[in-house]
């Protein structure tokens, strides 16, 4: 019994540890599988996201080339603008013809008057009437509201008032209302700063004008110089009393045919940046593609 007591003992005590071995070998095993299908699953579909996301990509650009060279065949641009289709996934809303919001931008177009200038219009809820999901030149558009600008910059103001180092500058707002939602400033106190020669100074002055539009079509912007700033900011220069009615003519002036895209009535302007804008928003239009310039 001596003998046989520890060897019965020692087969217990082997029992009692190699059996929850083999069963914790038998999870560890199971669990690995899973996890290898669940890695294996989830690359998977990361690799169908990635794929349809890439496909949705591409699809989006080819349609914006597409709408970039109609726009400059219906409208006789020189070279392609830039269009962008907003919205995600691009590929719904192909699908179903309808856009929620395109924006299109044509920089240094010719204009009679100032030499050049920018065309912007924000289209939003856009159904192309021919029913394809591609815009052609001549497409029509029927849209739920359409915001479009027209854009001078300083150097072309310049050149229009015989003022070669003009610069445009936003006057300070005074409240949150004295800028639209596109960042349009009011349209007095815009300031405008160079050199008149042709009266006489060589020296920068600083101005302070007002703008207005006038004509049957309110067309034609209207520059009307106020009076001479000084202090910081400008370039803080007198101008002497004998040449302030020439300096103020010098800095005013009209600059007709600024007909905005698709044409929509003006309902703001004044100045953006170092330029002079010009916006008008207009609600349930139908437009030919081809009305994006009318200049």
């Amino acid at each position: 019994m001596a003998v046989t007591r520890p060897t019965a003992d020692l087969t217990i005590a082997r029992h009692l540890r190699l059996g929850p071995i083999k069963r914790a070998d038998r999870d560890v095993g199971h669990n690995g599988r899973v996890r290898k299908l669940v890695i294996g699953v989830a690359a998977t579909l990361t690799v169908l996201i990635v794929a349809a996301v890439g496909v949705d990509f591409g699809a989006a650009i080819y349609a914006e080339y597409r709408l970039a060279r109609s726009l400059r065949t219906a409208n006789q641009l020189n070279w392609d603008p830039t269009a962008a289709i907003l919205g995600f996934p691009f590929l719904t809303q192909a699908a179903r013809h309808h856009y929620d919001e395109i924006e299109l931008r044509a920089y240094g177009v010719e204009h009679p008057v100032v030499g050049k200038v920018s065309l912007e219009a924000t289209l939003h809820d856009i159904d192309p009437l021919d029913g394809s999901w591609l815009i052609g030149p001549d497409a029509t558009l029927r849209v739920g509201m359409v915001e479009s600008r027209i854009l001078i910059d300083s150097t072309h103001v310049g050149r229009h008032l015989g003022i070669t180092d003009l610069l445009v500058e936003a006057p300070e707002p005074e409240s949150e209302d004295d800028t639209t939602e596109s960042g349009i400033s009011v349209p007095h106190g815009v300031v405008f700063t160079g050199t008149p020669r042709q009266v006489g100074l060589s020296e920068r002055v600083s101005i302070s004008v007002d703008l207005s539009l006038t004509g049957p079509d309110r067309s034609t912007l209207v520059i009307t110089a106020t009076h001479v700033l000084t202090g910081p900011g400008t370039a803080d220069t007198e101008v002497p009393e004998d040449k302030l009615a020439a300096v103020l003519a010098a800095f005013s002036g009209t600059i007709p045919d600024q007909r905005l895209p698709f044409a929509p009535a003006p309902t703001a302007y004044g100045a953006r940046g170092s330029d002079l804008v010009i916006e008008g928003i207009a609600a349930e239009q139908t437009l030919p593609l081809s009305g994006f310039r009318r200049i």
